[in-house]
């Protein structure tokens, strides 16, 4: 007989048989799936990679490794698995919660787990043997810290936000919170403060985190309100505090609380003349809140700004109060030298690109020269606001140009209508990567207000006890507004950019053509309500720019109760007042935001898109204590919620 291999007698079929035939399956469809199967998945798969100009391939090949198929570009032929990524928006803060609170079964008493008596008990001899059954005592009475992430759209009693799209076939307002990776920008705090003896765990309580850089973490809110297209203002709940960052990167901004050798020291923990015992977080803050002196009714009526009885019986709206007024700024460690050589550039790209009003263009806080025969610039220090100002020109640089590279719609091509689906997927558009914006010309802008807060310690900027820096960086007509503590007045700490103001009318006088006055009774440069915005590329030359008003605001502990920060389409219909009264009978923040959404839109004769956020700040607590509470405006909130129902308001 011919020599025949066999193969060896098997066994009956085993469970381990089954694991391995169901793995080796596995196997092969994920290898189908990416790309290393049949020739016909590799063919599909190849449609949908994306290429790379030849001028960066040798970055490609290092990062990515990828394979030249010849002619003018490289398509990657592997999946990119160890690719690095950008960081993902932080909209969360981290923060220390006692093991206690995660594991009730922790809180133990120190010494060792079992009931036996002294006698009974013997010292564990290393050695052959079982470890000992109790856990190693536990030294003084501190306790164990988890640090934890929670998301700010969870903490309703820190945080709150409430979106309407009003009567408007759909939403152009967005809003961003969270936090940033920026070195500290706050006012350092007193020596009384800074200096204690050495920390200990917090006894009973929780405190927050320090951030990757070791800074307390720098908190962001953001309110942007789109006008012609949601376009501009997603771009800037997505990218803004990209530039932000990476402005500070560049920079290489160092933080206001690294001038000494003394840390500041949290609150939360101990120090050596409390004892091991006491909390002292507490204690600041009760302290904090019982030191606010509450003005009585008659002061607030001295200073409130309310909408006033007129003779048909109604109530008309007040002018806006000033803002508050700003603190100086306040010079950072930084590379002095590379921050004049971008703002430089920066100014040159606006004057080539865009010219008209960018040709004498001289942003604040920024150092250029003086004069046109280029003599030294003015001494300007490197701060918070100079990396804003920078931050808000480039993104909108940025988005104007990529604009204006893209076709117009009413221009007529030959290019196919399918140029951007993806092939065998036309419903869906093919992603280019650095795309801002959609596929065609956007032509509208977007307003945009932010708030940037930082403390000088770890102790979170909501506690009673925590004093805090807000930077404000404002353009448009959002609005921010804080709740004075001791007499409940609303504190606006942005001024509205209408042709009408007289800093807006003298800034653009010289170079817009006419201003007009609609049906409304509200002035209009070249058909726009707003002089400071994102976007809105056809106005650009006459000095529609997006140069930021920013104001630096010193908070006091318990100074302030809340933050609340508003799109038009609620600033538009009710008054500061009333949107602070409104908050002071909620709850919390998110119950205060949505009735601050509820009574605009149930009010509001226009219908238009309505967004607010409510920040939590230290005087909490006592926000209905001082001046005449939320009772201000209650007459006058009662009158408009009776008129908003009667059947005759919509009759002409």
């Amino acid at each position: 007989m011919p020599n025949i291999k066999t193969s060896a007698p098997r066994g009956a079929w085993s469970l381990a048989d089954t694991y391995d035939f169901i793995a080796s399956f596995v196997t092969r469809a994920s290898q189908q799936r990416s790309g290393f199967g049949a020739a016909r998945s590799g063919q599909r798969r190849l449609l949908r990679t994306s290429y790379l100009p030849a001028s960066r391939l040798n970055a490609t090949l290092d990062r990515n490794g990828t394979r030249n198929l010849g002619g003018k570009y490289h398509f990657r032929s592997e999946p990119q698995r160890n690719a690095p990524q950008n960081r993902g928006f932080h909209d969360y803060f981290v923060t220390n919660l006692p093991s206690s609170s995660l594991h009730p079964d922790s809180r133990s008493s120190t010494g060792p787990h079992h009931n036996l008596p002294r006698a009974a008990s013997r010292p564990h001899v290393a050695g052959a043997g079982p470890s000992p059954a109790a856990a190693p005592p536990m030294v003084g009475p501190s306790r164990e810290l988890t640090v934890v992430r929670i998301p700010l759209r969870s903490a309703k009693h820190h945080f709150g936000v409430s979106v309407s799209r009003g009567t408007r076939p759909y939403n152009e307002d967005t809003y961003q919170a969270g936090t940033l990776e920026i070195p500290a920008f706050a006012k350092r705090a007193p020596i009384s403060l800074s200096r204690g003896g050495p920390s200990k765990s917090n006894i009973g309580g929780a405190t927050s985190a320090d951030s990757a850089s070791g800074d307390p973490q720098v908190f962001y809110f953001g309110v942007f309100d789109g006008h012609g297209g949601h376009e501009c203002s997603d771009f800037l709940r997505e990218e803004l505090h990209n530039y932000v960052e990476r402005t500070a990167g560049c920079f290489e901004l160092g933080s206001s609380l690294k001038k000494g050798k003394n840390k500041e020291r949290d609150l939360g923990r101990p120090s050596q003349q409390h004892g091991p015992g006491s909390n002292e977080l507490s204690k600041k803050g009760k302290e904090s809140l019982e030191s606010i002196d509450t003005k009585s009714k008659e002061d607030a009526q001295k200073e409130k700004n309310v909408p006033v009885k007129n003779r048909d019986g109604g109530f008309s709206k007040p002018e806006h109060t000033p803002a508050i007024d700003s603190e100086e700024a306040h010079s950072i460690e930084s590379n002095k030298l590379k921050a004049v050589e971008l703002e430089r550039a920066l100014v040159a790209s606006w004057k080539e690109t865009v010219g008209g009003y960018f040709r004498r263009f001289r942003p604040e806080y920024f150092s250029l020269p003086s004069s046109m025969n280029g003599s030294d610039p003015p001494e300007v220090p490197v701060s918070i606001e100079t990396v804003l100002m920078y931050a808000f020109l480039k993104a909108d640089f940025d988005f104007v140009t990529a604009q204006a590279r893209k076709p117009d719609q009413d221009t007529h091509s030959d290019n196919p209508l399918n140029e951007d689906d993806i092939l065998g997927e036309p419903s869906r558009l093919s992603s280019i990567k650095g795309r801002i914006g959609g596929p065609t010309r956007f032509l509208g802008g977007s307003t945009a207000s932010i708030v940037l807060v930082s403390t000088p310690s770890p102790t979170p900027f909501w506690h009673p006890a925590s004093p805090s820096t807000i930077v404000v960086a404002h353009v448009g007509d959002t609005r921010i507004l804080l709740c004075d503590t001791a007499t409940g007045l609303a504190k606006p700490a942005t001024t509205n950019h209408h042709p009408s103001t007289p800093m807006e009318s003298t800034r653009l006088r010289r170079y817009a053509a006419t201003f007009v006055t609609d049906s409304f009774g509200e002035e209009r440069m070249s058909g726009l309500a707003n002089t400071r915005a994102f976007g809105d590329m056809r106005s650009k030359r006459i000095g529609v720019s997006a140069e930021p008003e920013i104001r630096r605001i010193e908070l006091a502990p318990a100074e302030y109760s809340f933050l609340v920060l508003v799109s038009d389409g609620v600033s538009g219909t009710l008054s500061d007042q009333e949107i602070v009264d409104v908050v002071k009978e909620a709850k919390t923040p998110e119950q205060g935001a949505r009735d601050v959404v509820a009574y605009a839109t149930e009010v509001s004769s226009e219908g238009d898109n309505a967004t607010c956020l409510v920040v939590r700040l230290g005087g909490w607590e006592r926000r209905i204590e001082g001046g005449m509470g939320s009772m201000g405006t209650k007459e006058i909130r009662d009158y408009r919620r009776g008129e908003a129902l009667d059947p005759r308001r919509g009759r002409t």
